[in-house]
C-alpha cells in the first residue's frame, strides 16, 4: 500500500510530517486521539493545520482533517485547494477523504494506515475511484512507525 518515492520527495513529505506529528501530540493535551494535519502549498508552505478536538469541542466533525483543510481554505481565500497537499499522521476515514476530494486537494501524504476506518486505500480507497469526479494521489507509509506509536501508546494507557 506504501506509496513512498525515494530521494527529495520523499524527505520533504518526511519534512511536512514533522508538522503533523506535532499537532498530533498537541491533541494530547484534551484527550483526543493523537492525529494531527497540515495543508502544504505548492511552494511548500504550509496554509492550514489542524488535530483532532472531537473531544475539546464536543464536535463528531473536529477531525484533523477537516480542520486543516478549514484552515487552509480561509488562509487562501476560497474552497479550492488544487494545488496543495494534505500531510496527515493517520490515513483519513470516509469523511475526511470527502472532504479532501470536495477540496480539490492534489494530493494525501498519511503516516499510519488505518485498516479499520480508513479510506485511501487500506479499508476502502474513495481518494481513488475511478467513480468518482475528482482523484487525489495517496502517498502512504510516511514516518509510519513513529505515526503509528503516538497511536498505539494513546490507546494503550485508555484500554486495560
Amino acid at each position: 500500500m506504501s506509496d513512498l518515492l525515494p530521494g527529495a520527495l520523499a524527505d520533504r513529505y518526511a519534512a511536512w510530517m514533522t508538522d503533523a506529528l506535532a499537532e498530533a501530540r498537541a491533541a494530547l493535551t484534551t484527550g483526543d486521539v493523537p492525529v494531527g494535519a497540515v495543508v502544504v502549498d505548492a511552494d511548500g508552505e504550509v496554509v492550514g493545520a489542524g488535530r483532532n478536538r472531537r473531544t475539546a469541542d464536543g464536535d463528531p466533525l473536529a477531525h484533523a482533517e477537516v480542520l486543516a483543510l478549514r484552515a487552509a481554505a480561509e488562509r487562501r481565500g476560497g474552497w479550492r485547494l488544487d494545488d496543495c497537499t494534505l500531510v496527515v499522521t493517520l490515513e483519513p476515514c470516509a469523511m475526511c477523504a470527502g472532504a479532501v476530494a470536495q477540496a480539490r486537494l492534489q494530493r494525501v501524504v498519511l503516516g499510519a494506515w488505518d485498516a479499520k476506518a480508513g479510506a485511501a486505500g487500506s479499508r476502502w480507497d474513495l481518494l481513488r475511484d475511478t467513480r468518482a469526479p475528482h482523484w487525489v494521489e495517496v502517498v502512504g507509509g510516511v514516518r509510519q512507525q513513529e505515526c503509528a506509536a503516538l497511536l498505539t501508546d494513546f490507546f494503550r494507557a485508555r484500554r486495560p
